[in-house]
């Protein structure tokens, strides 16, 4: 079937262009229409892509329908749109969150285009990839991640509780880094300042989005590093319930204040998937989140980008994404 829409491209390419260059032979211009110019591109643009890629798309590639339909909801209308897969906390359904096991597995897998995980200081000031405040949920001690050296953080979780700057290095794919407020404005900022000099030290400013459900932290970022990608984190709110116009374009006004590029939901507002869509901004994109290892970019339009992606590829995945969609 690919091999046959291939072709079928193909002749109506070679037939567009062969009555170009007649019209053009021809001085009237009146064998290709103003319409038909205007699409050849597009039409050539199909067909390369079919040529390239036949009839597969990366494995980090999702439909927002399925995505919609496995969340259990169900819609009267199907959207069409791509996302792109991320790990969430790395790959922490295989392996326990933000250790390096979990990140490396994530780095290596295909199914995933980028790779979450979360920062914060230890007593020592050294940084932790950890999410919570305190080991309970993961270790059963009520220790807090600010008030522990870490070296005793190593011990009590018996080596698994990773530094920064033993996970960064490894990783490859582009990354979300969480900045976990911890409700200290100056440490906030100070621990913005020390990722970034890092990141920029390793030449991947392109390759990392600093995101954070503090709007001090993203403000912080915007105004001191525009060139660096940000996304606010919002959990439960007010429009994941109550859908009224109102309280979802005031989501987007509110990421519009910190100047934030991404607005990364929890997974409960899918409910909410008609006015997100319907109130979203060009240059403001949507990311889903789950207390699993998945995360979703869901490209709208051509302003959707992963992090670091040029209008040329977004393009280029648009089309390609729309050309395999049709066996789908």
């Amino acid at each position: 079937m690919c091999r046959f829409l291939s072709h079928g491209i193909f002749m109506r390419v070679e037939n567009l262009c062969i009555r170009a260059s007649g019209a053009a032979g021809s001085g009237f211009g009146r064998n290709l229409s103003s319409k038909e110019h205007r699409f050849l591109p597009f039409f050539a643009l199909i067909f390369l892509a079919s040529m390239v890629t036949g009839c597969s798309l990366p494995h980090y590639v999702a439909s927002l329908d399925e995505i919609l339909e496995k969340a259990g909801r169900s819609n009267r209308d199907r959207y069409g749109y791509r996302c792109t897969t991320g790990a969430h906390r790395g790959a922490s359904e295989e392996h326990k969150e933000n250790t390096i096991a979990a990140l490396r597995a994530a780095d290596n897998n295909s199914s995933y285009a980028f790779i979450e995980f979360d920062v914060q200081y230890s007593k020592d000031r050294r940084i932790v990839v950890y999410h919570d405040k305190r080991l309970l949920r993961l270790y059963g001690s009520l220790r807090a991640i600010g008030e522990t050296t870490f070296a005793e953080l190593s011990k009590r979780t018996s080596g698994e509780i990773a530094a920064y700057d033993e996970v960064i290095g490894i990783l490859k794919k582009k990354l979300n880094i969480e900045i976990k407020s911890q409700g200290d404005n100056e440490e906030d900022k100070h621990l913005v300042d020390e990722i970034i000099a890092d990141i920029r030290t390793r030449k991947r400013e392109n390759d990392v989005l600093i995101s954070s459900i503090s709007s001090d932290v993203i403000k912080y970022v915007n105004k001191n590093y525009p060139n660096i990608a940000t996304g606010q984190v919002f959990w439960l709110t007010s429009s994941t319930y109550l859908h009224f116009d109102v309280l979802t374009k005031k989501l987007y006004e509110d990421i519009s204040a910190t100047q934030a590029d991404y607005l990364m939901l929890h997974v409960a507002n899918l409910r909410n998937i008609d006015d997100l869509l319907k109130f979203k901004p060009r240059g403001k994109t949507i990311v889903f989140w789950d207390f699993d290892d998945t995360m979703y970019i869901v490209h709208k339009d051509l302003s959707d980008r992963l992090w670091g992606d040029s209008g040329i590829i977004t393009l280029w995945q648009f089309v390609r994404y729309k050309f395999v969609s049709i066996f789908h």
